[in-house]
């Protein structure tokens, strides 16, 4: 045993550093080890120290919350406006080139080149900014709907402000001037794949935006939101902003269409004494110094009529109307149309004007004939505008909708077909709430068969007179009148008829309405005197027409909302949502200054 031990410690070797007697493959492992630790010290000597990266104010300011960014830009522009060097609201800058036109008379420049004896001054909001070291910076720029990409380089500087002054300031939002000419980016990476862009020689801020906007990843997109504050939908997204351009297309097409047939735009009161010309609920408002209550007008249209029986053959009037029911996905407070009467003409005459306007709008703003309307459930709906449209007669409709023979139309106004109407909703089913008259029920049954099954632009026609006050009665057909409807989507667009222009006949009729309303129907219209008045002298044949402006731009920009398609849409009020933000004034602590007596 005792020479086994001293064979082991024979071979044992003596690990120099720490004295230890240690196996030969450890002590190897320990002097290999020991190298790698002192070649890693050597390097780390020999490397030199890392630099902190440096981080652009802008970097540092996307960490801050929405108001502490406010708070330090309010500031920071108050600075400006007491020292002017810049002046962040300058009074005026020079535009002379429509970033449109840009776009399309430059395309054609190649990867590196430089038009630099053309000057362009630019105007446009920021919505990126990207700073490339300390001589580089690029915008992203839009203005008149398109973007484009301006370069920054301080050797391009010209004027007496230094490249660094010209962009400390300058954030997202800010609107600008540019100033500088057309070229093309060649990159060292990429260099066929050049960016047509504005290369500035200077850059002046014209006006600051003080709040945080959206990053363009995330967007502007909460709906509600959106409607409270289009500026900034318009601002964020192209959409928004299409939705308008396109409604100014229909608006300058309609007038262009009536214009171009010899008729005459006319204005009508808003505030009047009686709400009539449409079956609808009115808003009241008071007159203080004549102290009493007027109607905000639901329809223009009995005085339209009475300028026809004046002389003014043609006329049509695009208006603001004003009805006090509810608010849903295709119903606004105040809504737009256009309304046109025409001596001389009946319905058939305005069904004829009707395809003829509206097919060739469409065609005219969406290019086809044919388009796609998605509904807020996710049906799609391919619509045909082409004329000539489906003409469905209504009663024969209901009655093979409802499998029952509808009374005589001379009999639709009687308490017999009360009795009956109201059977007739509950064999189908259908609800219709109080109060119960003949012309609400009928109206229900036509919503529920008829309407739904209108797709493609479609007129309903052959109303009975007691839904229609005032149209003329029909020439063929005893209890019914001369009226039309036409329907898209399952949503009405246009109501004309033949006008109603017997002073005695639309006396009853006005008596029937008045009949309609101490049955509680408060959209039954009122007796308008003076109106009845006018027929007396004379109404010519007339045919009349009124159209929703923005249903149709709701159709046509395949909104299912009515919101979408007004720029400023009714909203209730935000609950608990007092004014609790500070104003840049009141952050800024700017004090208003008194009059000097």
């Amino acid at each position: 045993m005792a020479d086994e031990a001293a064979g082991e410690v024979a071979n044992l070797h003596l690990d120099e550093v720490t004295g230890e007697k240690v196996s030969k493959s450890e002590l190897k492992k320990r002097i290999k080890q020991r190298k790698l630790e002192e070649d890693k010290k050597k390097k780390a000597v020999a490397t030199p120290p890392k630099i902190a990266k440096h981080t652009s104010a802008e970097e540092e300011e996307s960490n801050l919350t929405p108001n502490q960014y406010f708070e330090i830009r309010c500031a920071k522009i108050q600075k400006l406006r007491q020292i002017k060097n810049p002046n962040p609201y300058p009074h005026k800058f020079q535009v002379t080139t429509d970033l449109r036109e840009f776009l399309k008379k430059y395309e054609n420049i190649k990867p590196g080149e430089h038009l630099k004896d053309v000057e362009c001054r630019v105007g446009g909001r920021i919505y990126t900014k990207r700073v490339s070291g300390a001589k580089l910076v690029f915008y992203d720029v839009r203005a008149e709907g398109v973007k484009v990409q301006i370069m920054c380089q301080a050797q391009e500087v010209s004027g007496s402000v230094s490249f660094e002054d010209q962009h400390e300031h300058l954030r997202r939002g800010d609107i600008i001037g540019i100033i500088g000419y057309p070229g093309r980016t060649a990159p060292r990476n990429r260099p066929n794949e050049g960016e047509l862009s504005i290369f500035a020689s200077e850059i002046i801020l014209l006006t600051p935006c003080l709040h945080q906007i959206p990053s363009e990843h995330y967007g502007f997109k909460d709906q509600e939101q959106r409607y409270r504050q289009r500026y900034l939908d318009l601002i964020m997204n192209d959409n928004a902003r299409n939705v308008f351009v396109t409604r100014s297309k229909m608006i300058t097409y309609i007038r262009k269409f009536f214009d171009e047939k010899d008729f005459v735009e006319v204005e009508t009161p808003m505030m009047n004494a009686i709400a009539g010309g449409a079956t609808a609920k009115p808003f009241i408002t008071h007159h203080n110094d004549l102290n009493m209550n007027l109607f905000m007008r639901v329809a223009p249209e009995l005085y339209l009529k009475m300028l026809i029986v004046g002389g003014l053959e043609r006329v049509y009037e695009l208006g603001r109307q004003f009805r006090n029911e509810g608010i849903d996905l295709t119903h606004n407070p105040e809504f737009t149309t256009c309304e046109f009467y025409m001596a001389y003409a009946d319905v058939y005459d305005v069904m004829d004007i009707t395809e003829d306007l509206v097919s060739g709008l469409v065609k005219h703003v969406t290019g086809s004939y044919e388009t796609k309307f998605h509904t807020q459930t996710g049906e799609e709906y391919h619509v045909n505008w082409e004329k000539p449209w489906k003409r469905v007669e209504m009663m024969p409709a209901l009655e093979d909708a409802c499998g029952e023979k509808f009374p005589a139309g001379e009999e639709l106004h009687t308490n017999a077909t009360n009795d009956f109407l109201k059977r007739v909703l509950k064999k189908m089913n259908v609800e219709c709430t109080p109060p119960q008259t003949n012309a609400r029920m009928l109206d229900k049954l036509v919503g529920e068969f008829i309407e739904e099954k209108c797709i493609n632009p479609t007129f309903i026609t052959g109303h009975p007179q007691m839904m229609s006050p005032l149209a003329k009665y029909h020439r063929d057909h005893p209890g019914l009148c001369e009226r039309f409807e036409a329907f898209v989507c399952k949503k009405e667009i246009v109501n004309a008829y033949t006008e109603l222009n017997d002073p005695f006949d639309q006396r009853l009729r006005f008596e029937e309405q008045a009949r309609q309303k101490d049955q509680g129907d408060d959209e039954a219209q009122m007796v308008d005197e003076n109106f009845c008045t006018s027929l007396e002298f004379g109404l010519p044949p007339t045919g009349g027409w009124g159209m929703g402006i923005d249903r149709l731009v709701m159709f046509l920009t395949n909104h299912y909302s009515i919101k979408e398609v007004l720029a400023f849409p009714f909203m209730k009020d935000e609950v608990g949502q007092g004014r609790e933000k500070k104003l840049a004034a009141e952050v800024a602590d700017i004090k208003p200054v008194a009059e000097i007596a």
